[in-house]
């Protein structure tokens, strides 16, 4: 197998790598280290997150930089504060035995003023996200005329939230440029756009194929009815009392609320979502990475970025709305070789999108049953027992109470004290589960599909419209609503949809078809929703401009007639 001194690295890294325990490199770390140590070719790497691309740009960049030069030489971009951090984190690690040499972070929710003053101490290597950048640009706080290598980290999350014009302001603003490296998990058209106008020739890698799932996570669905979907949550999270995971959700609504019941009933469990402080963003994701918090419930935006060692699993309590949005989703866990499990609350009604997801991964998706409640009991029993009989009794004087144990248990059978300490550790699951329904959503037969006689039930005609308070039908047809939002704006059509659901908490249910342009868009949407989605983002801000949403059709909000204009009527 290829070594990392195989690829040519400087010495100095690999004493780094080695004791780090890196001795082999993983498959795009083989392919683009040879290419980006030469510092004068475009590169395009197309691999899954959790595959090593840090080290695949990062020992490069320590490789070919100028210790001696105190200016910033090297630019990497990437969506989120966390990954921000971290990126900085491994580079640290990297050039432990490199004297001279500087990498700082520079990102939003913290002081740009302490930034700034890293920034003037001298630095080589600075680590961004688009947003922080720019405003530096602007305050010509940093200088990014000598910039030789720019690096795009996850460049299709990057996009999907928003930063295509970012990214082409900061490329415009590196004219000596030598070679751009774009590190992505899936290859979207805009992607490709920005490879054509800004990087020449350059030398694409992918490792697996582009959309497929990681190959060490296993992809497992349950199928239910919609308002059975809390439930089964909470059956396959009981299913699996070791669990390590993060639960996504579409709205930040619903993952503040599925966070709140689940704590009462409780479960180590928080919320990351976009309302919170960037100081609470820190103490969740503290709590989460110390394992004081066995589950974090977030949205798509709010979970950008995330890395954690040891996520066992990944739940989706709904499904995505894009493929993209899934591999990233999926890709949370089974990182480092590590083995991971990828699970989706899938009802009847998303079989068709969850068939799709399922093609163009090219990977085999399992159907499971949902436990049963004695499932769960016998689940979290063997559990406890392997549990018990690994506790290290080694430390403690132990000893000393034994015989007092055995004098006060001299009457008790053995069974008996095994019954009691189930008893102790399970009497809440036996009474929760003891007359537990079956959440499967099983075929009808025949003779009851063809059976009209019978009025279908309330929750049969709602069923798979979502989890909100309320439900909306669409009896009364569609309001066709107008926006001054659009591609202009940064959005595409994925995180518009985003956008309006987080601002309305309505479910994607409601809407129907987004015409999107450059300047405006419009929005077919159940009359019933139309007034609240309207009352969410009317008269709000978005960028420093004052968003304008009112019926496309009357001019005025959904239900109002539109005012005669003067000399009609």
């Amino acid at each position: 197998m290829t070594t990392f001194e195989a690829l040519g690295i400087d010495a100095r890294l690999i004493q780094a790598t080695d004791e780090l325990g890196y001795v082999n490199p993983t498959a795009i770390q083989e392919q683009a280290i040879p290419v980006l140590l030469s510092g004068t070719k475009d590169f395009i790497g197309l691999a899954q997150t959790g595959t090593g691309k840090t080290a695949a740009f990062g020992l490069p960049l320590l490789h070919i930089i100028d210790a001696a030069a105190k200016y910033p030489q090297a630019l990497v971009v990437c969506p989120t504060r966390e990954l921000c951090l971290q990126i900085v984190k491994e580079i640290e690690l990297f050039k432990k035995y490199m004297s001279g040499v500087s990498v700082v972070a520079v990102y939003g929710g913290a002081s740009i003023g302490l930034q700034i003053r890293d920034l003037k101490r001298g630095v080589q290597i600075v680590v961004a996200t688009p947003g922080r950048l720019i405003d530096l640009i602007e305050r010509k706080a940093i200088n990014l005329e000598q910039i030789k290598y720019v690096v795009l980290d996850e460049a299709d999350e990057m996009l999907n939230m928003g930063f295509q014009d970012d990214i082409e302001f900061i490329l415009k603003n590196t004219p000596a440029r030598e070679s751009t490296w774009l590190f992505s998990a899936t290859m979207p058209p805009e992607i490709r756009k920005v490879s054509k106008k800004y990087m020449k020739d350059p030398k694409e890698v992918t490792v697996g194929k582009v959309n497929t799932t990681n190959k060490s996570i296993d992809h497992q669905y349950y199928v239910t009815t919609a308002q059975h979907r809390y439930e089964t949550l909470k059956r396959i999270i009981d299913f699996n009392p070791g669990i390590y995971g993060i639960i996504f959700t579409r709205t930040k609504i619903d993952a503040q609320e599925i966070s709140e019941r689940l704590t009462r009933e409780g479960y180590d469990i928080d919320a990351l979502h976009g309302d919170l402080t960037q100081q609470q963003r820190d103490r969740v994701m503290g709590q989460f990475r110390d394992k004081s918090l066995q589950l974090l419930i977030a949205t798509d935006v709010a979970a950008r970025g995330i890395d954690v060692v040891g996520i066992t699993h990944v739940i989706n309590y709904e499904l995505p709305d894009d493929v993209e949005i899934y591999t990233h989703r999926s890709g949370r866990t089974g990182r480092a070789g590590n083995q991971g499990i990828c699970i989706s609350i899938v009802h009847a009604k998303e079989m068709y999108k969850f068939k799709q997801i399922e093609r163009i991964n090219n990977s085999q998706f399992h159907k499971l049953d949902i436990p049963s409640g004695k499932d769960v009991c016998r689940k979290q029993f063997f559990h406890f027992m392997d549990k018990l009989l690994s506790a290290d009794i080694s430390h403690g004087d132990y000893e000393t109470y034994v015989p007092m144990l055995a004098e006060k248990f001299a009457d008790v059978s053995k069974e008996d004290v095994l019954k009691r300490v189930a008893a102790m550790e399970f009497d809440r699951f036996l009474k929760y589960y003891e007359n537990a329904e079956d959440l499967n959503l099983r075929e009808r037969s025949k003779m009851d599909r063809n059976d009209r006689s019978e009025p279908r039930r309330r929750d049969d005609r709602n069923e798979g419209r979502g989890d909100s308070r309320k439900e909306y039908t669409r009896g009364g047809g569609y309001s066709r609503l107008f926006v001054n939002l659009g591609t202009k704006d940064g959005f595409f059509k994925a995180s518009f949809l985003q956008f309006i659901l987080d601002m309305s908490d309505l479910k994607k249910e409601v809407l129907g078809k987004i015409d999107m342009k450059d300047m405006n868009s419009w929005i077919e949407i159940d009359r019933g929703a139309a007034q609240q989605m309207i009352r969410s983002l009317d008269g709000k801000s978005y960028k420093g401009r004052r968003i304008r949403m009112n019926d496309a059709d009357s001019g005025g909000p959904a239900g109002f007639s539109k005012k005669p204009r003067r000399g009609e009527g």
